[in-house]
């Protein structure tokens, strides 16, 4: 039987064929903005919510606010710096100690770097934390997706992804650093590796699929450029809103056989319509080369240690 609870009904115009009531889901960068608002909107349709969190005192906030707001008391929270491939690693061991099942992964955190700074590994920031994070939990997580499946990988993107291609000569900003270029190609690289682990997922029933939002106001403009900063925040939208999409590849049943997809928020930022597995949205011709996604994964290979 199902624990009752009052649940609100602020994302009840979002399908609900795929039920994800007592599913367990993970979100990454949970603590604020459209991470937070992810993780409520899974916590109203009664899912177990696992919150990733860079800060303990912001993440146990977002978590109370959650709980308050969905009567859902099944919110975990783990603490990690993704910039560390060590954390993340014992982020994964903690999970698996816990839990046998994971349903739904949605990679969510990012940030903006000002100055090429380096992590605790020697990579930079912005490439470690908006893409490498996400190559590294997820492929950690297989293991844990393939048992559970029917499940979903979901990965956070943006369309400024257009504006670049990769430089593998330059990948972390070796020779030159731009912050909004660096984080461009992060989103694009982001891409690449969906489509290219979607392929390799292929008959396993784990989907993968990624998703611009929008422009959403959040923490991470704070290190935005000026230019940035300016054009964006005068068009910027709400985290409530930005979070519809991707609670819509979270919970469709429309999407129970769609992988390798690019979801991009519409007009007015509505929620784009599917029409036979074929989606209004595509990323870059550049971002389908599979020679490009090839270079790039043997290299992230590289970076982490990690062999599929």
């Amino acid at each position: 039987m199902r624990d009752k609870y009052n649940c609100n009904s602020n994302v009840s115009s979002l399908p609900s064929a795929w039920d994800v009531y007592g599913k367990y889901c993970i979100v990454t960068g949970a603590s604020s903005g459209i991470g937070r608002e992810i993780a409520k909107g899974l916590a109203e349709r009664g899912a177990n919510v696992i919150m990733v969190c860079r800060d303990i005192v912001y993440g146990e906030e977002a978590r109370s606010y959650i709980i308050r707001s969905t009567g859902n008391r099944n919110i975990e929270l783990l603490i990690a710096d993704l910039s560390s491939q060590q954390q993340i690693r014992e982020l994964v061991k903690t999970y698996k100690a816990n839990h046998s099942h994971l349903h739904v992964l949605i990679n969510n955190a990012g940030v903006i770097m000002k100055n090429r700074i380096l992590t605790v590994d020697g990579i930079e920031t912005t490439f470690a934390v908006n893409y490498l994070a996400y190559f590294t939990i997820t492929n950690l997580l297989l293991d844990v997706l393939k048992s559970s499946a029917p499940s979903r990988i979901i990965n956070l993107t943006s369309d400024i992804h257009r504006l670049v291609k990769i430089d593998f000569d330059n990948l972390q900003g070796e020779k030159s650093y731009n912050r909004d270029i660096a984080y461009a190609r992060s989103k694009l690289a982001e891409i690449i590796f969906s489509y290219e682990l979607g392929r390799r997922l292929e008959g396993t029933g784990v989907n993968v699929n990624c998703v611009c939002p929008g422009a959403v106001a959040s923490r991470i403009w704070t290190r935005s450029s000026r230019l940035m900063d300016t054009l964006l925040k005068a068009f910027m939208k709400g985290p409530e809103q930005g979070a519809e999409l991707p609670l819509f590849l979270a919970c469709s049943n429309e999407l129970t056989d769609v992988t390798c997809g690019y979801f991009k928020a519409g007009q007015h930022f509505r929620v784009i319509k599917v029409k036979t597995g074929k989606f209004i949205a595509r990323s870059s011709k550049y971002s389908y080369q599979r020679e490009i996604a090839l270079k790039l994964w043997e290299i992230s290979e590289n970076l982490t240690g990690i062999r599929q």
